[in-house]
């Protein structure tokens, strides 16, 4: 596609020549001899960049960008002067425009000037774009949801999202507590300062603790440098504490401290530093069982507990189900390729312990390994084909794929699921399955488990 430029100067020689070199270097150009025309062309044409000469008849150069600035439009404008001087190319500059040229200039300096202008522009679009996804997905019109117990929960997330309160997030692993916490960031007034997340339980005391409060040179070995640490870097923002059930009894002392005066010192460091950080926690543990048990602090749990949110798991909004599985199918490119009933009915009953995270990876590898413009029950993993569905009020039972089953195989993957679910503990896993511990190891040592 041709790219659209608007030369707009009154020198009607001047005009000719650079209409005529970029005509041959493939743009499509349009001339204005005056202001007035300028603004004309830019309304009904919508040039990709205009090369504006600084006097020009009422409303002259300046005056025509500050208006196209003033007008919302961001293509770039290149200023031509024969009077330049740097007070007016600093005007020029402050008032919007992209470059400025004086006459007389060099060709190939124009074209490169144009080059670089279209560049810059295509970056910012793509940039722009890019922002407002981001938006979009992490927005609380990102959160995709239709069942009410999930409805319920976002909207007291647009209620504290608004302000600046600490949020502390329950939910088991998968439901999207991170999303969550985003949505709450991107709805408050921090929404455009940094949002930075860190996962506790993925790191060890020692470096949690220079990740989060960061260190100086010569802290320990191998701190050639002074590093910030992860509230320096949300100061004005968020910081998202994931997992905060599993710090370590030390790490909740500095932790609190931040909390109840916003000042800590790095490690190595002697120097207090301020920071305005909003905190949002998460956890799947039981956190009044670590306070029973002594392992956390119940002032640090008060002061980071003021609006607790329960993301609710999968398996209790099954009305959620068929919209996440249309967006999974949209995300991973499944074209036109639709769910049967069947495997819609298989999706919607199984119960899903690893939340959205396992549905979004199953839809995900259905979508690589199936074929056809339907996917089937039988495209779907064992495990969820043997879901269980509530039938009536008071029963249950299996869906039986069309093409039927292998029931060994059925059996042996609920004994599995029952024993990773359990950890492993025989008995518990015999309570899961409705059976006696003798009768599950029988079926253990069946299968060689």
């Amino acid at each position: 596609m041709k790219h659209r430029i608007l030369i707009a100067d009154d020198e009607k020689n001047m005009r000719w020549v650079l209409s005529q070199a970029l005509e041959a270097e493939g743009y499509e150009v349009f001339e204005a001899a005056d202001g007035k025309e300028a603004l004309s062309i830019v309304t009904e044409q919508a040039p990709d960049i205009v090369i504006l000469d600084h006097k020009m008849p009422a409303p002259d150069g300046m005056e025509v960008l500050r208006r196209i600035r003033a007008k919302g439009h961001r293509f770039p404008v290149i200023m031509l002067t024969a009077h330049g001087n740097v007070q007016t190319a600093v005007e020029a500059m402050k008032a919007g425009a992209s470059e400025y040229l004086t006459k007389p200039f060099d060709l190939d300096e124009l074209r490169l000037s144009i080059e670089k202008a279209l560049q810059m522009s295509a970056l910012a679009a793509e940039v722009d774009r890019l922002r407002e996804e981001l938006d979009r997905d992490w927005d609380i019109d990102g959160i995709v949801a239709a069942d009410p117990i999930m409805l319920g929960m976002l909207e007291t997330v647009k209620k504290v999202g608004v302000t600046s309160a600490t949020v502390m997030l329950y939910g088991e692993s998968g439901t999207g507590k991170e999303l969550v916490a985003r949505a709450i960031h991107r709805l408050s007034p921090r929404g455009t300062k940094p949002f930075i997340s860190i996962s506790a339980g993925a790191l060890p005391e020692t470096l949690l603790e220079s990740e989060l409060f960061g260190y100086e040179k010569g802290a320990f070995t191998g701190a050639m440098t002074a590093k910030p640490g992860r509230f320096e870097m949300a100061n004005g923002g968020t910081l998202f504490l994931d997992e905060i059930g599993d710090i370590s009894p030390a790490v909740q002392v500095k932790l609190l401290r931040v909390l109840q005066e916003r000042t800590f010192e790095r490690l190595g460091g002697t120097r207090s530093v301020e920071v305005d950080v909003r905190v949002i926690s998460a956890t799947n543990r039981d956190l009044h069982q670590l306070i029973a048990d002594g392992t956390f602090r119940e002032d640090l749990y008060y002061r980071l507990n003021v609006v607790p949110l329960t993301i609710p798991p999968l398996r209790k909004r099954p009305a959620d189900i068929p919209l996440l599985v249309a967006h999974f199918l949209d995300k991973f490119g499944a074209g036109k390729r639709t769910m049967t009933a069947s495997a819609m009915e298989a999706l919607v009953s199984y119960q899903w312990p690893g939340n959205v995270r396992e549905l979004e990876n199953t839809i995900e590898r259905v979508v690589i390994l199936s074929h056809g413009d339907t996917i089937d029950a039988d495209d779907l993993p064992a495990e969820v084909r043997a879901g269980v569905s509530v039938c009536d009020a008071g029963s249950r039972c299996f869906i039986l794929p069309d093409v039927g089953l292998d029931l060994e195989e059925v059996e042996l993957d609920l004994v599995r699921q029952a024993l990773d679910r359990s950890g492993g503990s025989a008995p518990q896993a015999a309570k899961l399955l409705g059976l006696t511990t003798k009768t599950l190891e029988a079926r253990m040592e069946r299968y060689g488990l």
